[in-house]
């Protein structure tokens, strides 16, 4: 008899076992998932950061080619072809259409004259979208900072 019952528990996992080894797995999958998906949207912060620089610059070569900052009307589309009445316009100063649009596929806000005395302002929403924002991922990003 005690061969038949230790045959009997060898045969699989309970109910009970099986239902507590997946919400484990599925705990473990949760807080990795979090945590990469943090550091992704981290490093599109850190990228669109980089890349507000980057079009900083390009703007000021399209000052030097033309005397003047894109307006607000203009916006950065300035940068990939000429707007109206463009005098020595010598671009286009970006390969791609998608650089003038922030790690999460938003457009910048893009201002000139900016305020403060500013030439020009570039403001990325952050991953939010929204005005403001707390912390890493959702701070806006500001050319000026």
């Amino acid at each position: 008899m005690n061969s038949s019952i230790r045959s009997h528990r060898t045969q699989g996992f309970s109910l009970i076992e099986i239902i507590i080894v997946i919400t484990i797995i599925g705990l473990i999958v949760a807080w990795a998932g979090n945590r990469i998906f943090g550091q992704a949207d981290k490093a599109k912060w850190t990228a669109t950061k980089a890349q507000i620089s980057q079009l900083a610059a390009t703007l000021d070569q399209y000052k030097l080619d033309t005397g003047k900052y894109p307006t607000t009307q203009d916006g950065l589309k300035a940068l990939l072809q000429a707007p109206s009445g463009a005098i020595n316009w010598n671009g286009p100063y970006l390969n791609k259409p998608d650089q003038i649009k922030d790690g999460w596929n938003n457009d910048y806000i893009y201002r000139s004259p900016g305020a403060e005395n500013r030439p020009f302002e570039i403001v990325s929403l952050g991953a939010d979208a929204q005005e403001g924002g707390e912390g890493v991922p959702n701070r806006d990003i500001k050319s000026w900072e």
